[in-house]
């Protein structure tokens, strides 16, 4: 499979897409003043314990107080809680983790308040970003994350990724790493490590090590609510956690951006250092490859397949429904049951292609198209499966109900991504009444003359809708011939497809745009 990793970076943001043979699969956007990201550790404090609910509210700066239930502190939490008064009071300046004098694991069937108290200082993670009205979700069971192995504090297991099926395989990675992990520190083996050697194992993990010690001395002169570390960017998360044979290409409009993810790549896998190229080029990078396009097409309500059948999604509170309908495909030389087959078959494609874009999370229940045969249902639950291992997201599928409903609960961790793609009316500006649409070119030329022989301007260009382009330039003596002879300068006209029919910009020599 051929993988690219687009990257847009602005002022304000970083929008990252994932193509998979050229279809977008995922789109990740990063806002860069996001102050609360899943992995980023804060010294919290406990604002309120909630006993009915065996859990906790824990400020940690953020408008709504973060969540952390019971099973979430993870049971070594009092060996971390101790850590973390010596480490406030400054006598953990010098201690290792590994002379550290480890305190009884807590039970599952216990209670918050023998573990927190109010106004106590914590160390957590985020483990769930703010979701509509409600705060972070968070854990105290702290994890730090690297290409090859995970690093788990104030633990002693080791487990490896189910996704290594070899016997072999998992007992070699068991063993080096058995023989090279920090004592008192558990560690879990990504699937990323298989066949990998220990050189690679040991400084992927002094690398975490090295962070969880960073953690530690910034205690001493920390004061709840404060971020202690943060999380890589989510750009870096995902070279880390997706980056493997199949990609061939990782495309990136920033300068600096563009450094950066290469100077990462040299560290993590120097052989595919060729891959990461900078685009500097005048066409949005977006719509020079397509995603500007498939974004319009993959988000909104109603989702059109290029065989007819659409899909209809739609969200509530408690859960996302997507509904199957088979469009305009219809062959009369099979029978209802195949052809529901078929078109359940294309629609789960699209389904887990769907999940995994908008980043959806939590319930979804899917209505497909009734079948009667159970092979037929299996056939479909079997798809769906294959079509979700590519998912990087926990999540369980239940097989079809007799009602023809499955049922998926997928992990969320982030707000879903939602892109607004109904566009207001180009030529009522949302108000049901336009100017007459014959004005649109005197209104150019009054402009035109304006910036010519009022501010005097020179080497102006415009950018208006493809079809405006097509109109002003056709012909020898089109409109735009006429125009340069009249002001006796040359003017430029460009198409840009994201601009609707009646808008139209004018830009300087320098490519700033100018207000009129």
């Amino acid at each position: 499979m051929n993988k690219e990793l687009i990257i847009n970076s602005t002022s304000g943001e970083v929008e990252i897409a994932l193509l998979e043979d050229k279809q977008l699969v995922e789109l990740n956007k990063e806002k860069l003043n996001n102050e609360f990201s899943v992995g980023d550790i804060y010294l919290g404090k406990v604002r309120k314990i909630m006993p009915g609910l065996n859990a906790a509210f824990v400020d940690v700066g953020y408008d709504k107080d973060a969540f952390l239930h019971y099973l979430d502190l993870g049971p070594q939490v009092q060996s971390l809680q101790k850590y973390v008064r010596m480490g406030l009071s400054g006598n953990a300046a010098n201690l290792s983790i590994a002379d550290f004098s480890m305190e009884p694991d807590i039970v599952k069937t216990g209670r918050i308040n023998s573990v927190l108290k109010p106004n106590q200082q914590v160390l957590i993670q985020i483990a769930k970003e703010p979701i509509s009205t409600k705060g972070p979700r968070i854990t105290s069971e702290l994890s730090f994350a690297g290409r090859f192995v995970v690093l788990i504090p104030f633990s002693d297991k080791i487990s490896v990724s189910q996704k290594i099926k070899s016997p072999d395989e998992r007992n070699r990675l068991k063993r080096l790493i058995t023989s090279i992990r920090p004592k008192n520190c558990g560690v879990i083996i990504r699937t990323v490590a298989e066949n990998k050697l220990v050189a690679d194992l040991d400084a992927d993990l002094k690398t975490l090590y090295k962070k969880w010690e960073a953690t530690t001395r910034k205690l001493a002169s920390a004061h709840a609510p404060q971020k202690i570390i943060g999380e890589i960017d989510r750009t870096t998360a995902i070279l880390r956690d997706i980056l493997n044979e199949e990609f061939n290409n990782i495309v990136v409009n920033d300068i600096g951006l563009f450094e950066e993810i290469k100077s990462y790549i040299q560290k993590i896998s120097p052989d595919k250092i060729h891959i990461v190229k900078h685009y500097s080029g005048k066409i949005p990078i977006f719509e020079q490859y397509g995603i500007d396009k498939q974004i319009k097409n993959s988000f909104g309500k109603t989702v059109t397949i290029k065989s007819g059948t659409y899909l209809i999604i739609e969200h509530t509170e408690a859960l996302h429904v997507i509904d199957i309908n088979s469009g305009h495909r219809v062959n009369s030389d099979q029978n209802q049951e195949t052809n529901a087959l078929e078109v359940n078959l294309e629609a789960a494609v699209e389904v887990a292609r769907q999940l995994r874009l908008r980043d959806m999370g939590g319930i979804i229940v899917i209505d497909f198209i009734d079948m009667t045969l159970g092979l037929n249902r299996r056939k479909l639950y079997d798809m769906l499966r294959e079509e979700m291992k590519r998912d990087r997201a926990k999540h369980s599928i239940l097989p079809p109900s007799k009602f023809g409903l499955v049922q998926i609960t997928r992990q969320r961790v982030r707000p879903e991504t939602n892109v607004q793609i109904l566009e207001k009316c180009p030529t009522c500006d949302g108000t049901g009444e336009i100017r007459p649409s014959i004005l649109l070119t005197d209104d150019i030329e009054n402009n035109l003359s304006y910036l010519i022989c009022e501010q005097n301007e020179k080497y102006l260009s415009i950018f208006v809708h493809p079809y405006v382009y097509a109109f002003l330039s056709k012909g020898i003596f089109s409109k735009r011939f006429r125009w340069c002879l009249h002001f006796r300068q040359n003017i430029r006209i460009h198409p840009q497809t994201s601009y609707h029919l009646m808008e139209y910009h004018f830009f300087n020599r320098l490519g700033d745009e100018i207000k009129m």
